[in-house]
């Protein structure tokens, strides 16, 4: 089921800057929206979104984002803030109040975020062809802000690739490449399709919960690049997964996320980083279905570069 050559390395095929950068123009989509910052959420209409409601038959609700983690280690070098600023302390007029104060350098391995259109760019250039410099500085984001974005409603795929194979996990450093998505689609019972989220199931918690965490910028399983042009074919809006999508080590000369400037900046589909899809992929094998209702609602943070996230599905 893998494009990787017998006796080859689990992340390849290796891929040259050439190659890539070939592959980068041929999934671009500079131009094509006139709410540029918006990318590829705006092939997702009303329409698509009163179709996705159709695929809610007995209404269970599963939220996918990870626990507030704010415990360093190994894939997670800075640690959110959680803390009490207010313990209530009883002073006239009642009641009393408690309050605490939440923070996040979010764009790591431990938050569950989304990835705004401004938090990638490629050769200097962010989505349709922005120069970075000129859209991005100290004070944040002028364009493909989260707050351009607002919530999405779409139809979510579980791609549940482990699965597939019978497997627990996906061991670390194994790419997915567009054999593994069209196998999954037959075994599964759904086929991606236009404005769809698609969500790509590792194991990575399954794999952390039993032997511990590791380091994910190291080593992690997700999307080759080659998979990339289906998933253009197909229309996406939004890719997401337990990991952040890409395969680690790269198999990109000279680049460490390759799929982050592939989706992000070429073709201007966010991405949902970290989630925990164990709870999704249980109750899609008990549902026996694997299209569900999509609900993302990042915070309106204006020129934010991403938004820690709550997505929910309902089946």
């Amino acid at each position: 089921m893998s494009d990787v050559p017998a006796g080859g390395p689990a992340n390849g095929p290796a891929v040259s800057r050439e190659e890539f950068d070939a592959l980068f123009a041929s999934v671009r989509t500079w131009g094509r929206w006139a709410a540029a910052d918006r990318g590829a959420w705006n092939r997702v209409t009303a329409e698509h979104a009163r179709r996705a409601t159709a695929t809610v038959r007995d209404g269970t609700v599963v939220p996918m984002a990870r626990p507030w983690d704010t415990r360093p280690g190994p894939d997670n070098a800075k640690p959110a803030l959680h803390y009490m600023s207010d313990l209530g302390d009883v002073q006239a007029p009642e009641p009393s109040v408690h309050k605490d104060f939440l923070a996040a350098d979010y764009h790591g391995k431990a938050v569950t975020h989304l990835d705004a259109l401004s938090h990638v760019a490629y050769r200097g250039r962010l989505y349709d062809g922005r120069a970075a410099r000129d859209h991005v500085d100290a004070a944040g984001a002028r364009f493909g802000a989260v707050s351009a974005l607002g919530p999405l409603v779409a139809r979510g795929v579980l791609v549940d690739l482990p699965a597939v194979l019978g497997v627990e996990w996906l061991e670390p450093g194994r790419a997915v490449h567009a054999r593994d998505l069209v196998a999954a689609e037959e075994a599964l019972g759904v086929t991606v399709g236009d404005g769809d989220a698609v969500l790509l199931r590792s194991g990575a918690l399954r794999r952390r919960r039993e032997l511990g965490p590791w380091n994910p910028d190291a080593a992690s399983a997700g999307w080759h690049v080659h998979a990339l042009p289906l998933l253009a074919e197909r229309a996406v809006a939004l890719l997401g997964g337990d990991g952040d999508s890409d395969v680690r080590p790269s198999p990109v000369e000279g680049l460490h996320s390759p799929v982050h400037a592939l989706a992000v900046t070429a073709m201007g589909v966010p991405l949902l980083d970290n989630l925990d899809l164990e709870p999704l992929s249980a109750a899609c094998a008990e549902a026996g279905r694997y299209a569900f209702l999509l609900v993302v609602a990042p915070l309106n943070v204006p020129g934010g570069t991403g938004s820690p996230v709550n997505p929910v599905a309902i089946l």
